[in-house]
């Protein structure tokens, strides 16, 4: 062990492994992984979404996850939420049919995946330690102090928080507000002998055919279940498990006979969900226990600390409903976002403002991310506590997250769209907005994103302190970590490459360059009154963001006469600049008087 490290980073899940392999393949830095616990180590969240793909492509770590025994090809996900026919979701849908080729992903046996990232952070160069926990980081001038928990120290340049949602480092010194209206917990165990989902005999199961193994998410009174394929080493074989799971209210299982953390409950209940209780008629469970894991969702007040040199990855930073699979995707986009940001600031690239604007960015666009997507996730509770009245876990959900929305959840909402596959869930396939309930939680939020009094007569105007440079920013992609925003229309090559890449992503992998190899040129609109703080970055070729600028510069403007010219960016930028205070907005009586 050093003495010093330019970067100590704590955890080695797939956040931190992915990290800390990104660093040390792209740099001369030193790098160092801390996990208080020696691997392999069994983990909840064993299915994920597809950006998981692409994410260990860019790591190297593909390969090695492809080449083992610990995964299961997924395709996508039934969700049976109302009594109704189940909906079915294929990643990228809308691509898939476009250009017919299959978008995927896995599920995986998370103590064995998890091990191979961390084996392939070390065999890259980073210095890993297991079995050695981190107790406190004390942040200096020029990096930090991290002391661990048998009594010794290193000296860090930067530290990074990777240890997931229950952290005691960060929280001591960072709010890590719990999102109470999904304050759950998860019960699960493993079992053999269950049937696979695709073959469910439906005329909606669009897995059957081509036996593409989809997660199966099955609600009923007490919350939802979760059926996903595992594969394991079961008395020295491998064989096939179905992981099954329910996630509750802690206060349901204080009632008579519902604690599903006994063994004989938890079967009874699944036993009477629909669907559901067709796969598992024979399961046999792996042990006579049950795993459980508590109050799943929380987001930190701050993801990074310029000054402190303090960075927040994966749960650490932020964790919202386990429901659409997206913990792992998210945590590993996160975590090239804060590889290229790290990289970025020691690279002598960029001067101080751009350095300290772009932990900003980080810090907001992930926020914007987190907020948003609960809310997207409160707006399904919202639809399914519509059709469970008499349910008390499903009606304590729905009514709006708590998330305290700031500056950055309503540029979010103003610059990006629903996110694709949840909207193809909660229309039954119509893929249509307005067939969404307007009065739940997203679309209330985003109708209070909408800048006040920005009518046709209303008459706008740069605030006197506003201002625009050239700068750069990092791209956080979307809701699910690298599916672009759904309102950005892709050049034809981008698309032309995402077809190409999902072909093979092993060999294919140079035809979708990562969006967070670099950063990338923004035009950035701030205050002179606070150059540090809030701003908005534009692309100048997708935003039209100069146009607009020329446009605004030339004195304040009737908005119902210049309106029509502007192109659905432009005007998305123009709300987002009257949110964020940087447009002024005199409504029409009040610019007559």
């Amino acid at each position: 062990m050093r003495e010093f490290y330019d970067v100590v980073i704590m955890g080695g899940g797939p956040a931190g492994s992915t990290l800390g392999a990104l660093l040390a393949q792209r740099s001369d830095l030193r790098v160092a992984i801390f996990d208080k616990e020696v691997f392999p180590r069994e983990h909840i969240g064993e299915s994920f979404a597809h950006p998981v793909v692409p994410a260990l492509q860019e790591s190297g770590a593909l390969a090695k996850v492809l080449a083992s025994p610990c995964w299961v090809k997924k395709f996508g996900g039934v969700y049976a939420w109302d009594p109704g026919r189940p909906s079915v979701a294929l990643f990228d849908r809308v691509l898939f049919e476009r250009d017919g080729v299959q978008r995927w992903t896995m599920h995986v046996n998370r103590a064995e995946f998890d091990h191979i990232l961390l084996d392939h952070a070390a065999d890259v160069g980073v210095e890993v330690f297991q079995g050695i926990a981190v107790t406190a980081y004390e942040p200096g001038p020029h990096g930090g102090l991290v002391r661990l928990a048998d009594g010794t120290a290193v000296r860090a340049g930067y530290f990074v928080d990777a240890s997931g949602r229950q952290s005691s480092v960060s929280a001591a010194r960072n709010k890590r507000g719990w999102l109470s209206h999904f304050k759950n917990i998860a019960i699960w165990q493993h079992f053999t002998g269950g049937g696979q989902t695709q073959n469910l005999p439906a005329d909606w199961n669009v897995f059957t055919a081509d036996n593409f193994s989809p997660i199966g998410c099955f609600a009923f009174r007490d919350g939802w279940c979760w059926y996903i394929p595992v594969p394991k080493v079961i008395d020295g074989r491998r064989v096939l498990t179905h992981s099954v799971g329910i996630v509750t209210n802690p206060a349901v299982l204080k009632e008579p006979g519902r604690d599903y953390t006994d063994q004989r409950t938890f079967l009874a209940a699944v036993r009477e969900v629909p669907y559901l209780k067709d796969l598992i008629t024979d399961v046999v469970p792996v042990a006579d226990t049950m795993l459980t894991a508590t109050n799943y969702s929380r987001v930190a007040e701050e993801f990074g600390d310029f000054d402190e040199r303090h960075l927040l990855v994966g749960d650490a930073a932020f964790f919202v409903d386990p429901l659409f699979s997206s913990g792992v995707a998210v945590a590993l986009t996160q975590a090239s976002a804060a590889a290229l940001l790290l990289l970025k600031t020691v690279d002598g690239s960029l001067d101080e403002a751009d350095r300290r604007q772009l932990w900003r960015d980080y810090n907001d666009k992930w926020h914007g991310t987190a907020e948003t997507f609960a809310l997207m996730i409160d707006q399904w509770y919202h639809a399914i506590a519509k059709n469970n009245p008499g349910s008390v876990y499903w009606n304590t959900r729905g009514t709006g997250a708590d998330l305290g929305i700031r500056e950055q959840t309503f540029d979010a909402l103003l610059n990006t769209a629903f996110q694709p596959a949840l909207l193809e869930v909660m229309t039954h396939n119509s893929r249509k907005l307005e067939d969404l309930d307007a009065a739940g939680p997203y679309l209330s939020a985003t109708a209070l994103a909408e800048p006040a009094g920005l009518t046709a007569d209303a008459v706008v105007a740069l605030a006197p302190t506003t201002a625009i440079r050239d700068s750069v920013t990092l791209l956080v992609p979307g809701f699910k970590a690298t599916n672009p925003p759904a309102n950005v229309q892709l050049p034809p090559p981008v698309l032309e490459g995402l077809t190409d890449y999902w072909r093979n992503p092993l060999t294919n992998h140079a035809s979708a360059p990562s969006p967070l190899r670099d950063t990338v040129p923004c035009r950035r609109i701030y205050s002179t009154d606070d150059p540090h703080g809030p701003t908005i970055d534009a692309d100048a070729r997708r935003d039209g963001v100069d146009e607009l600028w020329e446009l605004l510069s030339g004195g304040p403007l009737k908005y119902g006469e210049v309106a029509g010219r502007l192109s659905p960016a432009q005007i998305r930028l123009v709300k987002r600049m009257c949110v964020g205070g940087f447009l002024q907005v005199t409504p029409a009586g009040a610019a007559t008087a």
